[in-house]
């Protein structure tokens, strides 16, 4: 089930709603959230019940591991086995089928027979996400950051909170776990939270899959694209992966308040970054922070000289790299991020320190499109192929692509918006809107307005998947 369809927004939201506000009249922890689990169990069985019952074996498991844990007894050998069992989990459903391959193509280039046949492994949906969940909890039960929780149910909650179970945001327990406990909604929470859940679903519906169509076409004619259209291609996939996924985290943090819950922000408009340091430090926060405290920190951070940081680095991007997919391609656009992130902590840093902010952004986003050529191909030489278009100054017969037709003017009008929404200025206007009444009132009737006719477009388009979803 995802939040831009006819079930979730007819059905599945109205009906947990009117049931959570029952269960919320009643002013008992337990039944709030088990009404709020129960129908989190209901939002990811519809995916499939093999994947509910991963989830639920992955719950129990480290249920146990983290009462193990608080017993004080060779806990550094309990956090091992539990990384093991997590990371195997993970690389069983996700990354299996890579490995053997990569190691079929290996003995193929070598002359050599390898017959093995490996039956396919369907990806569970969020795996990547909730994974990282549960082991951000072991890890802090282990460094007695937070207690263990002794309710499985609430430590279920945690985990299937179905907000932002599938794409994140990765959410901590130590971030949540007050609110798990006791929390109570308000009025404002859920006015602040239906309009935060409008903007995400607005965005996603009618700038991302715009966006997507577009970038889509291009990338699926590679062998033909001229630089414009390369340029315009990897532009619009910007756009559209950045709309696509804020927007997810936009319409969690919204569902999320309507439900008591604080999530912290996921984005904060990281095409505005002077380097691509920034860049990581406004891009998909969650992740980029839990590598940062549970692999950068632990490996020594920058702690033991810049050999040892670069190092530190580099392991961290291509992990971040790998994590988003069992792909070549992701693990080079993790590796090509690392390596600018060491080049501006040398000279190279200190240089473009000094150059004027206009030239850092122009930088940042040239290095940030290459990047994002990696990450949406689907292999390094249509990648390379790519690129070189981009490059190549090759302006001739402009109509060839079948994108041309596309280029009218509403997708002008939507690039325009996707645009202005990468930038802070909708925040600002909200501000300033909310000083008057009168002008705030009419902000909002125009966004239910834009949301109605979301909702009426959602209805007729055809299905398009968050892009994170495959994470």
């Amino acid at each position: 089930m995802v939040f831009v369809s006819p079930v979730f927004i007819f059905i599945f939201l109205p009906l947990t709603l009117l049931c959570y506000a029952a269960a919320e009249f009643t002013r008992k922890k337990w039944i709030k959230n088990f009404t709020l689990l129960l129908f989190s169990l209901i939002f990811y069985a519809w995916g499939g019940m093999s994947y509910l019952l991963l989830l639920m074996l992955s719950i129990v498991v480290n249920y146990f591991f983290g009462r193990l844990l608080e017993r004080g007894k060779k806990r550094k050998n309990i956090l091992i086995l539990s990384i093991i069992y997590n990371v195997g989990i993970l690389f069983v459903f996700k990354y299996f089928n890579f490995f053997m391959d990569s190691i079929r193509g290996a003995a193929g280039l070598m002359h050599m027979d390898f017959a093995l046949v490996v039956p396919a492994i369907t990806l569970p949906i969020g795996i990547s996400f909730f994974t990282f969940q549960i082991m951000s909890y072991i890890f802090d039960v282990y460094l007695e950051k937070v207690e263990v929780q002794k309710n499985i149910l609430d430590l279920a909650l945690y985990i299937m909170l179905f907000p932002q179970l599938i794409a994140g945001p990765i959410v901590r327990y130590i971030d949540v776990n007050r609110e798990i406990k006791q929390r109570h909604t308000s009025l404002e929470m859920v006015h602040d939270g239906l309009i935060r859940f409008m903007i995400g679903f607005n965005k996603k519906i009618l700038l991302a899959n715009g966006m997507g169509y577009v970038a889509d076409t291009i990338f699926s004619e590679i062998h033909l694209v001229n630089t414009p259209h390369a340029w315009l291609g990897a532009i619009c996939y910007a756009l559209q992966i950045y709309m696509d996924f804020s927007s997810y985290s936009d319409m969690a943090i919204g569902l999320g308040k309507l439900f008591g819950f604080h999530f912290l922000e996921n984005f904060n408009y990281p095409y505005l970054s002077l380097s691509i340091k920034e860049f990581w430090r406004r891009w998909h926060i969650s992740l980029s922070s839990w590598f940062r405290d549970y692999v950068y920190i632990p490996l020594g951070g920058n702690r033991h000289g810049k050999m040892a940081t670069y190092r530190n680095l580099m392991i961290v991007f291509i992990l971040t790299g790998f994590w988003h997919g069992a792909n070549w391609t992701f693990i080079l656009w993790g590796l090509f991020h690392g390596i600018f992130l060491i080049l501006e902590r040398g000279r190279f840093g200190t240089l473009l320190d000094k150059l004027p902010g206009i030239i850092k952004r122009i930088y940042t986003l040239v290095v940030v499109l290459i990047g994002w050529v990696f990450f949406r191909c689907e292999s390094l030489i249509d990648a390379l192929h790519y690129l070189r278009a981009m490059f190549a100054f090759d302006f001739s017969d402009l109509h060839r692509l079948t994108v041309t037709e596309c280029l009218d003017r509403e997708f002008w009008f939507l690039f325009v918006l996707s645009l202005i929404g990468s930038l802070p200025l909708i925040p600002v206007l909200r501000k300033k809107f909310s000083e008057n009444a009168a002008l705030g009132m009419l902000a909002e009737f125009g966004l239910l307005g834009s949301f109605a006719f979301a909702v009426c477009y959602m209805v007729g388009a055809d299905f398009n998947p968050f892009i994170y979803f495959r994470f």
